[in-house]
């Protein structure tokens, strides 16, 4: 078997955990999640999440990948507990079926990209949307936006993904820091930012049980946390790295990118004035688009924005695509290349029901968000916190000045605090599945 790859520099694994880390989910979800969720109370909820959650559970993936120098399945059973196996399989299966409905987002950027050049949606920016987002055209995007992400795996973590994220994240960076200068400008700007930043604590009180479990799981979905990402990048980590350094730096990044991202969509949706809760998940494709062909500049504007689009989705698919990738070409020894390509044939396969409608499409992302994520977020944290307790302590502290009063800190928070939390949002996410399907009703958990 070939020897593992590992990142050519620490500043290397940042921006890929940073690209696999903002992707769609900053800059597509976290806006329409913010618009549908009560606006600024969503954003503090959010932020909250973020801090207390968050951060030390991807210290939590990536204890895991670094001390057993290994893909996410293997890794259990490296680290001595093979029947614990089954949760780093969860986490491969998260990342399959996110992706097989994420890729179809990034069709729908295509598109989108497309129709910038053309001026298609410019007139009807809804129908444009409708046109695209299910049927012939959403499976043709979603088959070449995985070709894109298979190609990139392919190369390889140090020839692929470090390189493509080394130039992607930072011009995420660079261009949505020039639009958020440019939205400033707008008439509407004023509003947007008191709607985005000022929060309404009667609206915070009265739904936080739809909320949290949507804060938290943006939380997790904007982190790659769950989906085993940060195990599979981790493992391929030196031990003098210092894991809360690099995953403070992450999350701040990640973080700063998905505020950015309101501090361009708010004002815009402001100016035109539309209403942020009417656009749902194609705020981004109805809304927005619909502005930029109103707007001077508008062709320009929307095709720097949908490549914005572009390389975050590349930037998160390419490491969903890792994880099952890393454990198959490690497991069989098949090559790198093949295996990329048979998976993301598989993934697109799976997500085609996906691209029917709307509807289904909406099934995808609320099973991801309410289910599958906190618990496999869950079985992380209680194999880290409760079962393997002191290899994890040990490797949390290398690398790091931090001394044993974070060490500790870290330990009992994981034991505690995030298994009261995930549980406590994933039997929110339960009902709000439940609901949704209508196998239980309102009115009876209203008493």
């Amino acid at each position: 078997m070939p020897e593992r790859e590992h990142w050519t520099s620490r500043i290397g694994f940042i921006l890929a955990a940073v690209g696999s880390a903002v992707g769609l989910g900053n800059i597509w979800s976290f806006p329409f999640q913010t618009a549908s969720n009560g606006g600024a109370a969503f954003v503090l909820v959010y932020l909250v999440a973020v801090v207390l959650i968050g951060f030390p559970t991807m210290l939590v993936e990536f204890v895991i990948g670094r001390r057993s120098e290994s893909n996410p399945v293997d890794a259990f059973e490296k680290l001595g507990f093979g029947n614990w196996s089954f949760a780093g399989a969860f986490g491969v299966v998260v990342s399959f079926v996110t992706l097989s409905f994420y890729s179809i987002v990034g069709g729908w950027v295509l598109s989108y990209i497309l129709g910038s050049v053309t001026g298609s949606y410019f007139g009807d920016a809804a129908g444009y949307f409708g046109s695209i987002a299910s049927g012939t055209p959403a499976i043709i995007g979603h088959a070449i936006f995985m070709g894109l992400t298979v190609g990139i795996v392919a190369f390889g973590v140090t020839d692929g993904i470090e390189r493509a994220t080394k130039v992607m994240v930072p011009g995420i960076l660079i261009l949505l820091v020039g639009l958020g200068v440019w939205a400033a400008t707008l008439s509407g700007a004023a509003a947007g930012y008191d709607y985005y930043l000022t929060p309404d604590f009667a609206v915070l009180f009265s739904n936080l049980d739809s909320i949290i479990p949507y804060a938290v799981g943006q939380a997790f979905f904007t982190l790659s946390l769950g989906f085993s990402v940060m195990i599979a990048y981790s493992s391929y980590l030196d031990r003098d790295d210092s894991l809360p350094a690099d995953s403070g730096a992450i999350v701040g990044v990640n973080t700063l990118i998905a505020l950015l991202a309101g501090f361009v969509v708010f004002p815009i949706l402001s100016t035109i004035g539309v209403s942020p809760e009417s656009g749902g998940a194609g705020t981004a494709f109805t809304s927005l688009a619909g502005a930029f062909g109103q707007l001077t500049g508008g062709a320009i504007l929307g095709f720097v924005f949908f490549s914005i689009l572009l390389f975050a989705g590349l930037s998160s698919s390419i490491s969903l695509l890792e994880v099952p990738v890393s454990y198959v070409s490690e497991t069989y020894d098949y090559g790198r290349t093949r295996v990329a390509l048979g998976l993301g044939t598989a993934i697109f396969l799976f997500g085609l029901p996906a691209t029917t409608g709307l509807a289904t499409f909406g099934w995808y992302n609320d099973v991801v968000f309410n289910l599958l994520i906190p618990v496999a977020v869950l079985l992380f944290v209680l194999f880290v916190g409760w079962v393997a307790a002191d290899q994890f302590t040990e490797e949390i502290s290398l690398g790091t000045s931090l001394g044993d009063s974070f060490t500790i800190t870290w330990l009992w928070w994981v034991r505690l605090v995030i298994p009261l939390a995930v549980g406590f949002t994933l039997v929110l996410g339960i009902q709000s599945l439940l609901l949704k399907a209508g196998i239980i009703d309102a009115a009876i958990l209203l008493g």
